[in-house]
C-alpha cells in the first residue's frame, strides 16, 4: 500500500521587503500516527493573515519569530483523521494553530471543537475566529462605541475590518470604510451595510474624501493600515476620540523604519486616546465573544465574507496577495473537502 505523504510549507528565508515565493519551501514527509492522547488532524482550510509577516524576521515582537525551516505558523480548520483522545473522535471538525501542513498532530490543548455545518467551517477562521474576536473586543472594549458616533475603519474590506464595520452598525453607529478598490467599496456598502466607503487609491485627496464621508468628524478610528491614511484620519478626530491600532499593513514590508509618531498634537488638543490591541489580551473571554458573534450571524445582523484560494500549493501566493489587496474579507486556502 502506498504511503500517504504530508506536504508542509516551511520558512526558507527571512524576506527583505515583500515576501516572495522563494520565502517558502515545500517539504514532503510521511503522515504521522497519533500516539496516546494525540489527534491527527487533516487540514481543510488554512488561514492567511498579515500578522504572519511579522514573524518572518528576527526582530523582537509580541510573538516568537519563526526560525528558518519552521512550518509556517497559521490557523487551520480540519477534520480529525485518527484519534487517541476521547474529546476528539474521528470525523469531528476542529480549529487550531496547526500551521501550514496537510496533516498535523495535536495533544488537543490547542484545538477548538467546531459544532458547525460544513458550509460554515470557513467562518471559524474569520467572523467566528481570530478576526471576529479582534473586531469584537477591539471595538467594544477599547473603542467603546456609542449610538450616533462615527466609526472609520481603514483596511475596511479585510478580515477584521469587515466585522468592525458591521458591529459598529449593530451598536447604532455610522460606519465609514476605507478600501483599495471600487469592488471592495461596493461590498462594504451594498452587502455589509456600511453607511459610506471610498477607494483611497482613486481618491484625489484622502483627507478630503474622509471629510466628505465624515462631516461631523471621527469619534472612533479603527486602524488596520497605518501610514498616510492614518495621518489623514487623525487630523479629523473629535474631542475624546478613540483610536484603536489593530494592524499596520502598509508598514510590514518596509526596509527602513517609518517616520513617526505623527499628529500627536491632535491627541493633545482633543484629549483623545490611542491604544494598540492584541486579541490574546482577551483570551479568557473568547467564549463570550464567540457566542455573541454566533448569535449575530444566526440573526443575519452579521455576515461572513471570505476570499477562498484553491489548493494547498497556493498558500504562498495567497499570502503575498494580501499585500496587494487581493482579498475581500478573510483570505483562506482550501486544502480539501470534508468527509461527511
Amino acid at each position: 500500500m502506498e504511503e500517504r505523504v504530508n506536504r508542509r510549507w516551511r520558512l526558507a528565508e527571512y524576506p527583505e521587503g515583500l515576501p516572495k515565493e522563494t520565502t517558502f519551501r515545500l517539504s514532503v514527509e510521511p503522515v504521522p500516527d497519533p500516539g496516546p492522547g494525540q489527534v491527527l488532524v487533516r487540514a481543510l482550510y488554512l488561514s492567511v493573515d498579515p500578522y504572519q509577516r511579522g514573524r518572518m524576521h528576527t526582530r523582537r515582537s509580541y510573538a516568537r519569530p519563526m526560525e528558518i525551516g519552521d512550518v509556517i505558523v497559521g490557523g487551520t480548520v480540519g477534520q480529525v483523521e485518527a484519534s487517541r483522545h476521547p474529546a476528539f473522535p474521528p470525523g469531528s471538525f476542529v480549529e487550531g494553530l496547526l500551521g501550514w501542513q496537510e496533516y498535523a498532530l495535536s495533544d488537543g490543548g490547542d484545538l477548538r471543537r467546531l459544532d458547525l455545518a460544513p458550509e460554515l467551517l470557513p467562518a471559524s477562521l474569520g467572523v467566528l475566529g481570530m478576526p471576529g474576536l479582534t473586531a469584537y473586543f477591539g471595538l467594544l472594549d477599547v473603542g467603546r462605541p456609542k449610538a450616533g458616533e462615527t466609526v472609520v475603519i481603514s483596511g475596511a474590506a479585510g478580515a477584521v475590518g469587515t466585522v468592525v464595520g458591521q458591529i459598529a452598525k449593530i451598536q447604532g453607529c455610522r460606519a465609514v470604510g476605507i478600501a483599495g478598490s471600487d469592488d471592495k467599496v461596493d461590498v462594504l456598502v451594498r452587502e455589509l451595510g456600511f453607511d459610506a466607503a471610498f477607494n483611497y487609491k482613486t481618491a484625489a485627496d484622502v483627507r478630503g474624501a474622509l471629510l466628505d464621508a465624515c462631516p461631523g468628524g471621527i469619534d472612533i478610528y479603527f486602524d488596520n493600515v497605518g501610514g498616510s491614511i492614518t495621518d489623514a484620519a487623525i487630523s479629523l478626530i473629535n474631542l475624546r476620540a478613540r483610536v484603536v491600532i489593530c494592524g499596520q499593513i502598509s508598514q510590514y514590508n518596509l526596509t527602513k523604519p517609518a517616520r513617526g509618531p505623527r499628529n500627536l498634537t491632535a491627541f493633545l488638543t482633543n484629549r483623545a486616546m490611542l491604544q494598540g490591541i492584541l486579541v490574546t489580551d482577551w483570551e479568557d473571554r473568547y467564549g463570550e465573544g464567540l457566542n455573541q458573534l454566533a448569535v449575530w450571524l444566526r440573526e443575519g445582523r452579521l455576515k461572513s465574507h471570505e476570499t477562498v484560494v484553491e489548493g494547498f500549493e497556493s498558500a504562498p501566493v495567497a499570502f503575498i496577495g494580501l499585500f496587494h489587496g487581493h482579498n475581500t474579507g478573510k483570505m483562506l486556502v482550501k486544502v480539501a473537502e470534508p468527509r461527511i
